[in-house]
C-alpha cells in the first residue's frame, strides 16, 4: 500500500504540479485552465485564485438566486414548453379521462413483464411531449428521470434508444418534482436550451417491488392508495417559442422527514410530515400566503395524508385548506373505483401535472399554483429490516404566462 501512494504521488508530481510550477501552458484540471498567480501565493482555477475564493467566502457573499433557508427564485423563467401524460386503463376511466394523451387499452402494454410494459410508459410520453414541441430528439441535451423500481430499470430500459445524456434519479413519489427542479436548474443556469423530464410508475410493478405479488390476494386496508399505471414527460426550454405552457419561477428543494411511521399501507401519512415542512419553508422563503396561490398541489397524500397535513401546518398556524389539492384524491373516483386512500406513485403526480395542473394554468384558470410532489423514501430490505418510513416532497412553482 505504501509503495502504491508513493507511485501515486510521485505520478501526480510529473504530471500536474510541474506544469503548473514552472509556468508550462495546457495544464489542465477538471477541464479548467490552471494557472500560477503571479501576485497572489495561491493557484488560479479558471481566472480566479483560490485565495479570492476564500475572501469571499469569509465575507458571507451569497448564492445570487437562493432566497431564504432553502428555496431558489429563477431569475428569468424557464418555460413548460411541452408535456405528454400516457396512462392505463384503470386511470382512464376515472374523472380526468378526457385529458391524458395516451390510455393503454391493457396495462401490459402489449410487453411480457409488467417492468417492460411501464418502460413503455416512458418511451411513449417522451416520444409524445417531444413530438408536440415539434422538437427532434436530439434537441434535447439532458434527460433528468427515475421511477420507483430497483436501480430504475423503467428509466434505463425506457430511454436506452434515445440516446440522450442521462441524469438518472431517485425521489420515489417526489420524482417528478425533483426532475423539474433540476432541469429549470439547468435551464436557469445555462446549461442546456432543452431538457426533458420524464418519470413512471405501474401498479402492478410497484407492489411486487414493495408489498406482495399480485397473485398473492392480500387484503389492502382503507388507507391503502393505488399505484398510478402512468408516465408524464415534459420539455422545458429557455425560450418560449411558439407556445409554451406555463413557467417555473422558483422551486424549494425539500428535507427527508422522518416522523417514525411504519406503515407501508399508509403511505399518505408517512409523507405529510414532509410536504407540511416543504410548504412551510416555501411560504416562509419567499415571503408569501396561502391565498397567494390558487392552488397548493401535493403528489399523493390522498384523503388520510390530506388531513395530516392540514392539521400539521395548522399547528404552525397556517391554513392552506381553501387552496389544498391533491393529484391522488384527483386521479381516481375513490368510490367507484375502489382506490381506498387515493393514486400513488411517480405517474400520479406527473400525469396529473401533464393533463390537468397544466392545462388550467395555461388557460388562465390557475395564475399560481405550488405543486409539492411527495416520496415515501423505503425500500423492501428498510422495510422488511423494521426502519421507518421517511418522507420528502419539492415545491416547484408554476405561474401562467400572460
Amino acid at each position: 500500500m505504501q509503495r502504491r501512494k508513493k507511485f501515486f504521488f510521485s505520478f501526480w508530481e510529473k504530471k500536474w504540479r510541474a506544469p503548473i510550477k514552472t509556468g508550462i501552458k495546457g495544464a489542465f484540471f477538471s477541464d479548467t485552465m490552471i494557472q500560477e498567480d503571479p501576485k497572489m501565493d495561491g493557484i488560479r482555477f479558471g481566472g480566479k485564485s483560490m485565495s479570492d475564493q476564500k475572501e469571499k467566502k469569509a465575507l458571507g457573499e451569497k448564492a445570487m438566486f437562493s432566497c431564504g433557508e432553502q428555496s431558489i427564485k429563477f431569475p428569468v423563467p424557464v418555460f413548460i414548453r411541452e408535456s405528454a401524460s400516457v396512462v392505463g386503463k384503470k386511470e382512464g376511466e376515472g374523472p380526468l379521462k378526457d385529458l391524458f394523451d395516451m390510455v393503454g387499452d391493457d396495462d401490459m402494454f402489449g410487453c411480457n413483464t409488467w417492468e417492460e410494459a411501464e418502460s413503455g410508459l416512458q418511451r411513449d410520453a417522451l416520444h409524445l411531449a417531444i413530438k408536440k414541441a415539434g422538437l427532434n430528439t436530439t434537441d434535447i441535451r439532458y434527460l433528468f428521470a427515475g421511477d420507483l423500481l430497483g436501480q430504475s430499470i423503467a428509466t434505463s430500459f425506457g430511454l436506452a434508444q434515445f440516446e440522450r445524456p442521462l441524469f438518472g434519479l431517485y425521489g420515489a413519489c417526489s420524482t417528478c418534482g425533483l426532475s423539474l427542479s433540476l432541469g429549470a436548474m439547468a435551464i436557469c443556469g445555462g446549461y442546456a436550451e432543452y431538457v426533458a423530464c420524464v418519470t413512471s410508475s405501474h401498479f402492478a410493478s410497484a407492489e411486487k417491488e414493495f408489498r406482495y405479488p399480485l397473485g398473492y390476494g392480500s387484503q389492502r386496508p382503507l388507507s391503502a392508495s393505488w399505484t398510478v399505471t402512468g408516465s408524464g414527460a415534459f420539455v422545458l426550454s429557455s425560450t418560449r417559442g411558439e407556445k409554451a405552457r406555463a413557467i417555473i419561477t422558483g422551486i424549494t428543494p425539500g428535507r427527508i422527514m422522518d416522523f417514525g411511521l411504519k406503515d407501508s399501507m399508509n403511505m399518505g401519512a408517512c409523507m405529510a410530515p414532509a410536504a407540511s415542512d416543504t410548504i412551510y419553508h416555501h411560504l416562509k422563503d419567499f415571503g408569501r400566503a396561502p391565498e397567494d396561490y390558487d392552488r397548493i398541489i401535493t403528489g399523493d397524500l390522498g384523503k388520510v395524508g390530506q388531513r395530516a397535513l392540514l392539521d400539521l401546518l395548522l399547528e404552525r398556524e397556517i391554513d392552506i385548506s381553501k387552496q389544498h389539492m391533491d393529484c391522488g384524491i384527483e386521479i381516481f373516483d375513490g368510490e367507484k373505483q375502489d382506490t381506498h386512500a387515493g393514486g400513488s406513485g411517480c405517474g400520479c403526480s406527473a400525469t396529473v401535472l401533464s393533463a390537468y395542473i397544466l392545462k388550467m394554468v395555461e388557460e388562465g384558470s390557475w395564475k399560481r399554483v405550488l405543486f409539492v410532489p411527495t416520496g415515501a423514501l423505503l425500500s423492501k430490505t428498510s422495510f422488511n429490516e423494521g426502519q421507518n418510513v421517511p418522507g420528502i416532497a419539492h415545491g416547484v412553482v408554476i405561474e401562467h404566462i400572460e
